[in-house]
C-alpha cells in the first residue's frame, strides 16, 4: 500500500516550487477522443492539455472559472532571447 502522494520540492533537489496537479480518470468514446486528438495536434497541443484548455474556456464563458486558478503551465523549450541589433552609429 503506498503512502499519501507527496509533490516534488527542495528536498529532491529542485529550487522552483512544485504544484500539484489533480489527475483524473476520462472515459471517452474513441471516435470523441480521435476527434480531440487530431485538434489538438492541429493546435500543437497534447490531448491532455486540449482537454485543460476547452474546460478552463467554458468555465470562463460561464462565469465560473475561480480568479484563483493557475495559468496552463508552458510547455516546452523556453524561447531565444533576441539577438542585439547592431548599433547604426557605430559604422
Amino acid at each position: 500500500m503506498r503512502g499519501p502522494r507527496r509533490t516534488a520540492g527542495r528536498e529532491h533537489g529542485h529550487s522552483l516550487p512544485v504544484t500539484e496537479r489533480k489527475q483524473v480518470l476520462l472515459r471517452l468514446d474513441p471516435a470523441v477522443y480521435d476527434a480531440l486528438a487530431r485538434w489538438a495536434s492541429d493546435e500543437l497541443r497534447s490531448a491532455n492539455a486540449q482537454i485543460e484548455f476547452l474546460l478552463r474556456r467554458a468555465l470562463a464563458e460561464q462565469g465560473r472559472l475561480p480568479g484563483n486558478a493557475a495559468p496552463i503551465p508552458r510547455r516546452g523549450r523556453p524561447r531565444k532571447p533576441p539577438e542585439p541589433t547592431p548599433d547604426a552609429t557605430e559604422a
